[in-house]
């Protein structure tokens, strides 16, 4: 990292604006966000000012998640709370959007299927292909210019009502602003490329055809964007090459593909499908590494032994021949010892990676373990069951040699300058634990006996390898697992390299995914401007940046959205049935627990319990009231399935005593709320740090900042959301509850919204992809 970063103590964030300096801005630039109720917040970019409340009227013609301008009109007695109207659209969120029609005799209206309130959209006719009354269908907004007319649209496709998967997957990745398929101009593009490599190209590049070079990919990976080449030098030194997808020389810039590509900017991993950032014939045919063809590539090679030492890198335009194709298991069975092709070379690519491995942590790098779920469907994408994945020396070793490229890319480009100044360069970077989240956890942990050396970054990222290294295999491991992980800063994409703080790099950046990533597309164009010699200063480049974050964030939403469906979906049928489970998150409302086996997801609502329970902030802990029993993160429990609401995505559970406890897959004789009676309004006063649990999770307060909100959820925030920001409480919309007990006990409290105080603390990798 830079030394300013690097050899300094955490900084602490800044005071925030007062509202009258807002309001002297007169217009702002944000991001409109709408809750369940249509109320709006625009989120400003400057992080120091409080959010923007606009009221439905005021909110124009702009949709959740548009870019807006936004006017203030009012600041709010002491609270401070700014008021506003939305004057222009800047930049739509989303064109795209699945619904309903509903036909009349010479027009239609679409009724969106969004979470946030929307109005219709007007469809003229000739515009929704006669479709029936009641089609499910996709529509492209083509105008919205006054608040006093509707939105209009087009029918661009319809979804098979028998479809229900499809129906559930293609909203989530409409409503998080993805589109779905290719316009007519794109596939003509992509059609006209060629599929044959000429030999003027093959001569400019250097020729890899003859070295041993194979991939390592998942069993079901189609896209083949990686691939490693192997050779022996000497007796001590070996070359050893990561070869990356040229798919900039197939999307060139000012292109329909190129403009298509950048708005996209990731593609996203649902359970069922993929929402590819490039069509198929680009990412599956030309530019997929399959064996026993001939691919062009991007590489990074490296001279060195087997000690991960690096005597010599080039890097530069190569062209390959891949002769062998491994999945994970394959590989990992050679390392356990089973014959295999090409065994030598793949046991020694373990021994050296796993030494580059062991150096980088004792170097800074954090160890956070991790794991991935993965879904078995039937032919319908019903899951029939579920696959936990650790990251095994198989992964690890593909792993580290994508690091190993990344990091050589980004030190080549930092040493580049342009008149004197750095050149513009799409970095990866990852900054400083959060200041405040830190200083919570630092006692917390201490509790356990484990100390923090807080002197230096670096000295903080030792202290938590150590912590982990301790805690391995004992009942802390992880809770403090999950609690560590929140205090992690996200990585982001930008011009400003300030270091990768997770992995302990200086420099790093995405070479390795062109397939997939936009930034490693923009990536390999400067790289190759500057191997010609003529860097590219791209003068936007940091506005490219964050749109690659921002769409980046949305498909991680999509993608935990939609692996929480499939976990829903899976759970339905085991209604009233009892598992082993493990306390994930806890808030003032409920706890969420966490199976072990499935590791499926389901709330604890407050009053189900047998008794009032105070929530203790510091220790991520409910405390019961007359038994003083505890209910901490990292618990062990047993729940009763009470709920599952696929619309919502949502799993209610039931607490079960270790008495009534039945096994999994049982019948629970006696839930923990069978006995529960209403508690009481005279409930002593909590001690400080306790908060009362009154079950409210309520919608977003409307005079409390972006800030303050995030504050209020601190205690529960993960940097892992599995379950979607429209979490609430069992309710008469809710799925059938399995028994009368549970249904008899609902107040008026537990139907209040719990969608902006879903606290959840997950570290497991549900569908996260390797950092590569």
């Amino acid at each position: 990292m830079s030394k300013n970063k690097r050899n300094t103590k955490i900084k602490h964030k800044s005071k925030t604006r007062s509202p009258q300096a807002a309001r002297a801005a007169s217009t702002m630039v944000g991001t409109l966000d709408i809750t369940r109720s249509g109320m709006g917040y625009v989120i400003l970019k400057d992080p120091d000012l409080k959010d923007i409340l606009v009221r439905y009227p005021d909110q124009g013609t702009a949709f959740h998640g548009d870019t807006v301008e936004v006017k203030i009109t009012k600041v709010s007695g002491s609270s401070g709370r700014l008021e506003g109207k939305i004057t222009q659209v800047i930049k739509r969120h989303q064109t795209e959007f699945i619904g309903t029609l509903s036909v009349s005799e010479n027009y239609a209206f679409f009724i969106a299927n969004s979470v946030a309130p929307m109005p219709d959209f007007y469809i003229p006719r000739g515009k929704y292909q006669n479709l029936p009354d009641g089609t499910k269908v996709i529509v492209r907004l083509t105008s919205w210019d006054k608040r006093s007319r509707k939105p209009e649209g087009i029918v661009v496709s319809t979804v098979s009502p028998e479809k229900e998967n499809d129906f559930a997957m293609k909203t989530l990745l409409t409503n998080n602003g993805f589109t779905i398929g290719f316009s007519q101009e794109v596939e003509e593009e992509t059609a006209q490329l060629p599929t044959i490599i000429s030999e003027q190209e093959i001569s400019k590049r250097k020729d890899f055809r003859d070295t041993l070079t194979f991939t390592i990919d998942p069993a079901d990976a189609k896209d083949f964007d990686d691939a490693i080449s192997f050779k022996k030098i000497d007796r001590s030194w070996y070359e050893i090459g990561v070869h990356i997808a040229d798919v900039s020389h197939y999307v060139r810039p000012g292109t329909a593909l190129d403009k298509e590509a950048a708005l996209r900017a990731t593609s996203v991993y649902l359970p069922d499908r993929v929402n590819p950032m490039l069509p198929e014939q680009i990412s599956n045919v030309l530019c997929s590494l399959r064996p026993g063809e001939e691919k062009l590539t991007f590489s990074a090679v490296f001279i060195m032994n087997k000690k991960g030492q690096v005597k010599d890198t080039w890097i530069g335009k190569t062209v390959i021949h891949s002769d062998h194709r491994y999945t994970y298991e394959d590989v990992q069975t050679i390392i356990e010892g089973a014959k295999g092709p090409y065994e030598k070379e793949i046991l020694w690519m373990k021994e050296m990676t796993q030494t580059l491995r062991g150096e980088r942590f004792e170097k800074g790098a954090i160890n956070f373990s991790s794991q991935e779920v993965k879904f078995k469907l039937d032919e319908n994408g019903k899951p029939v069951g579920i696959e936990i994945k650790e990251s095994k020396p198989a992964h690890q070793l593909v792993e580290e040699m994508m690091l190993l490229a990344n990091k050589a890319v980004a030190s080549y480009a930092s040493s580049i300058k342009i008149g004197g100044a750095p050149l513009p360069f799409p970095y990866r970077v990852h900054d400083q634990p959060d200041e405040e989240k830190f200083a919570s956890f630092v006692p917390f942990a201490r509790k356990y006996g484990y100390t923090f050396d807080v002197s230096t970054p670096e000295k903080i990222a030792q202290s938590f390898n150590e912590m982990l290294r301790q805690a391995a295999g004992k009942p802390e491991q992880h809770l403090l697992e999950q609690l560590g992980v929140r205090t992690m800063a996200k990585a982001i994409y930008t011009t400003d390299n300030i270091g990768h703080y997770g992995l302990g790099f200086k420099d790093y950046c995405h070479f390795t995914s062109p397939i997939r990533r936009y930034p490693d597309v923009l990536v390999h164009r400067i790289i190759e401007s500057c191997l010609q010699g003529h860097p590219i200063n791209d003068k936007q480049l940091e506005e490219k940046c964050k749109h690659c974050s921002d769409r980046e964030r949305a498909a991680m939403e999509c993608e935990r959205a939609g692996n929480k469906y499939k976990q829903v979906e899976y759970m339905q049928q085991f209604l009233g049935e009892t598992f082993p489970g493990v306390v994930s998150g806890v808030a003032d409302f409920g706890f969420w627990v966490e199976t072990i086996n499935e590791k499926c997801e389901g709330l604890v609502s407050i009053h189900s319990l047998m008794e009032p329970y105070a929530y203790i902030a510091s220790d991520y802990m409910l405390k019961a009231e007359f038994s003083k029993k505890k209910i901490q993160m990292g618990d062990p429990v047993t729940i009763q399935v009470v709920a599952a609401n696929l619309d919502k995505r949502q799993l209610d559970y039931h607490l079960v005593e270790e008495k009534e406890n039945s096994g999994p897959g049982k019948s629970a004789q006696k839930p923990a709320s069978s006995a529960k009676k209403k508690a009481d309004k005279t409930h002593p006063k909590a001690d400080k740090g306790i908060k009362k649990s009154s079950g409210y999770a309520g919608s977003r307060p409307e005079n409390s900042s972006k800030k303050k909100r995030e504050q209020e959820l601190q205690s529960g925030q993960s940097a892992k959301e599995n379950y979607g920001k429209e979490r609430q409480p069992a309710d008469k919309n809710r799925a059938t509850p399995v028994s009368a007990t549970v249904s008899e006990h609902k107040t008026p409290a537990k139907k209040k919204k719990e969608s902006q105080n879903k606290p959840v603390s997950k570290t497991k990798k549900v569908g996260q992809k390797k950092e590569k």
